[in-house]
């Protein structure tokens, strides 16, 4: 292939590499009115009153709205595709206040002084109410986190606001009980995963401004503009043909801006008011009311015979949603729906959860959404069973792992036509010399080299769900440009989506231009999450292409006096090879200037009934210090099978990345509350992220399958590089220590405090 599978640099790598690209603070006009909430320093109150007199007075600020002031109809922030699984339970602003951080009061003035100089004047009194604030005690416990009648949910997901329930369920096949107490050997864990920050550069920020035509135009930080679009019209009340929803460059999302966590505040505000506004989250406010990973804990049993047959695997789930249910009945089914199916040789299998309320911050979506969770428990119960069996892990795995042309189990039936597992395995082996190394090596003066190993399984969209569309048209210059509706991020997926354009239409990536996201010029797309960019959008981008290559030979045979059956495209000239007549593609497009009676542009609109699976396998060696408990990254190395590689620059990156925020949640990042629901970790300098300094030596390296149905045999990338790093480093500070660890974030002190019990 020319441009597929090709290292091509990014599209817009030398303008970020020298500064050039601006967000949307710079991009937004200097005369708009600034917006800001005042917060709620309790974990669940009722809102008595709110006295705003004081606050108005300031000079400058135009307007204060409390909950007296807002729609009362729920919607719910998770930008999901219609109708959403997650269940209405929000209002812009509510009486009943559930979290530390929840707003009571829209602030917007002329400057950012004023606005902080009102919100401090203004005087709120609450009914303090006890909070649930163990997700332990939420289900069917007295304190209700959504007691309100107007609740509701959309979708059949076992959700009930009574019972604290944000979803529930329960699938499997086979009799687990009974082969479980038939297996020879049974491993049985809890394993707790807390919740993450995505920690993006770019904060949660939006502009608002009413166009010539008094639609409200929203110019935003987000990954789903469409999504965005519906939910304001069903936050504000408005018709969505009233509503322009478009993106500027994003400073990162990683699932973050999968939520609407900025929108609805100066969206009201510009609404209410007939002016321009903007917000800008502070690092705290991002901090404190945001959209981070679902806390998880996941029980799981696995049951093998003596020679390392894994027969029988059950999973359960218990989900923290915090105090709305934004992703809470999504993201649960991928902590066991993403990691059981690792393991083709089940005889039976069983996956149940339950996602609860409580009165924390509101999770969301985050890079891997559940998986990551699931295949923390599932790997490190693994590794757990290979040690009681007295096996190498990697043979463990071997015997066991799901492989090409396998009925995966807990996937919905689907069928693996694409897998390179064995390989990604025997290749990381190779690559770090698990041989020689497994398990450990006293390197002396306290010292212990070890090494750890983890499997981990994606998606490519949602099956039967995920929407992608592309438009693409000849211009009268003869180059192409090609509208998209997803979101380029900084994942490049406006340059992978350009190589498809111009492996199709034979042509160089630089005349391919780009336009994405904009609500009134985009084709129809669920937006960039979920692993569905390449995959879903990529494969509309190929169909489209095809169809205007037809469209254009028919329009070069009239043009040309020809058959269209007789009419050859090499990419550059149009050749009747009857004749040997031939017009240039930008001959064509002048002609298609005058009496054209062929449009010269096509659109595809694509979804998938099937998810293929990009498979990784990770490895890392550590050295630990007995004494400190300190943790080295010495080398981590991964091997990817995401279908053909689209761009190996691009995927390279992409792992490397995902690769870094798995090692934070392994081993740094620890969110902590107070025993009152306040947050501690409010800015980096208590929210610990690692540093390139931190990571170690990364290797990365793709073993490909080849995916029928995904564009040119690709699948994606872009979560699957999270999920092995918490498996494979607990597996290595075992092998290390003896010691198992079964919560995140695995700190220095954990593990001396560990050695110096043990």
């Amino acid at each position: 292939m020319r441009t597929v599978n090709q290292p091509i640099r990014k599209k817009d790598a030398m303008s970020l590499v020298t500064g050039q690209p601006v967000f949307l603070d710079d991009v937004t006009g200097k005369d708009c009115l600034v917006v800001k909430v005042l917060r709620s320093p309790h974990a669940n109150a009722m809102v008595q009153s709110v006295r705003t007199e004081a606050a108005k007075k300031v000079e400058g600020i135009v307007a204060v709205y409390t909950w007296e002031d807002v729609p009362r109809e729920r919607f719910t922030m998770a930008g999901q595709t219609y109708p959403e699984p997650s269940p209405y339970d929000r209002l812009i602003l509510d009486r009943h206040v559930r979290y530390v951080g929840d707003p009571v009061a829209i602030v917007a003035g002329e400057n950012e002084v004023c606005v902080d100089q009102a919100l401090k004047k203004i005087k709120v009194t609450y009914e303090v109410l006890p909070a649930v604030l163990d997700f332990h005690q939420s289900k069917d416990g007295e304190i209700l986190v959504h007691p309100e009648e107007d609740w509701k949910a959309l979708c059949s997901v076992g959700a009930d606001n009574k019972r604290n329930l944000c979803a529930s369920g329960s699938s499997g096949e086979g009799d687990v009980e009974q082969v479980l107490q038939d297996c020879e050997v049974v491993v049985e864990g809890t394993y707790h995963t807390k919740a993450n920050q995505q920690a993006m550069m770019e904060t949660f920020r939006t502009y608002c401004c009413l166009d010539a035509y008094g639609r409200l135009n929203v110019l935003s930080s987000t990954q789903i503009v469409f999504h965005v679009r519906r939910i304001l019209s069903n936050a504000l009340g408005i018709p969505k043909s009233q509503i322009r929803v478009t993106k500027p460059r994003i400073g990162g999302g990683f699932g973050a801006k999968q939520t609407v966590v900025s929108e609805i505040y100066p969206a009201f505000v510009t609404w209410m008011t007939k002016r321009p506004s903007k917000m800008i989250f502070s690092r705290k406010e991002s901090q404190i009311a945001s959209s981070p990973r679902h806390e998880m804990e996941v029980t799981v049993r696995i049951g093998a015979d003596k020679d390392g047959t894994i027969r029988a695997m059950d999973v359960y789930t218990l989900s923290n949603t915090g105090a709305y249910g934004e992703h809470g009945p999504t993201t649960v089914g991928l902590s066991g729906h993403k990691s059981i199916p690792l393991y083709g040789s089940l005889e039976a299998h069983r996956f149940s959860y339950d996602v609860v309320y409580t009165n924390r911050m509101s999770a969301g979506a985050y890079r891997g959404y559940g998986a990551t969770q699931g295949i923390f428990a599932v790997e490190t119960a693994v590794n757990e069973l290979a040690e009681k069996l007295g096996m190498d892990p990697v043979r463990l795995r071997e015997k066991n792992m799901v492989r090409e042309g396998q009925v995966m189990p807990a996937y919905y039936g689907e069928q693996t036509n694409s897998c390179a597992l064995d390989r990604c395995m025997a290749r990381a082996k190779e690559m770090i010399g698990w041989d020689e190394k497994y398990p450990c090596r006293d390197m002396g003066n306290g010292k212990v080299r070890s090494v750890g190993v983890a499997m981990a399984m994606q998606g490519s969209g949602i099956s039967g769900v995920d929407v992608g569309s592309a438009s693409v048209r000849l211009d009268d210059g003869g180059g192409y440009t090609l509208t998209i509706g997803s979101a380029d991020m900084g994942t490049g997926c406006d340059t992978i989506l350009s190589q498809m354009a111009a492996e199709n239409l034979e042509c160089s990536v630089e005349e391919i231009s780009v336009y994405a996201a904009d609500t009134d010029v985009s084709p129809y797309d669920s937006g960039s999450y979920a692993s569905s960019t390449t995959y879903v959008t990529g494969r509309a981008v190929q169909q489209a292409c095809e169809k205007l290559r037809q469209s254009m030979c028919r329009a070069a045979a009239l043009f040309l006096d020809a058959q269209e059956e007789q009419i050859q495209f090499d990419g550059s000239q149009f050749v009747d090879l009857s004749t040997g007549t031939s017009m240039s593609r930008k001959e064509l497009a002048d002609q298609g200037m005058s009496g054209s009676r062929e449009s010269l542009e096509a659109t595809v609109t694509h979804s998938s009934p099937v998810s293929p699976p990009p498979f990784m396998v990770g490895m890392v060696e550590i050295e630990l210090d007995k004494l400190t408990g300190s943790v080295e990254i010495l080398d981590y190395v991964a091997v990817v099978d995401c279908g053909t590689v689209v761009n190996p620059n691009l995927a390279r990156v992409q792992t490397e990345g995902g690769l870094a925020q798995g090692i934070g949640m392994a081993l740094y990042e620890d969110i902590q509350y107070t025993a009152t629901g306040k947050m501690r970790n409010n800015s980096f300098m208590q929210y610990k992220i690692p540093t390139r300094l931190d990571l170690g030596r990364l290797r990365v390296e793709f073993e490909s399958s080849y995916e029928p149905t995904g564009p040119f045999g690709a699948k994606s990338i872009g979560e699957i590089v999270i999920n092995t790093p918490s498996p494979a480093l607990v597996h290595a500070i075992a092998n290390a220590t003896g010691l198992w660890f079964h919560e995140l974030p695995v700190t220095s002190e954990k593990i001396a405090m560990g050695l110096k019990k043990k």
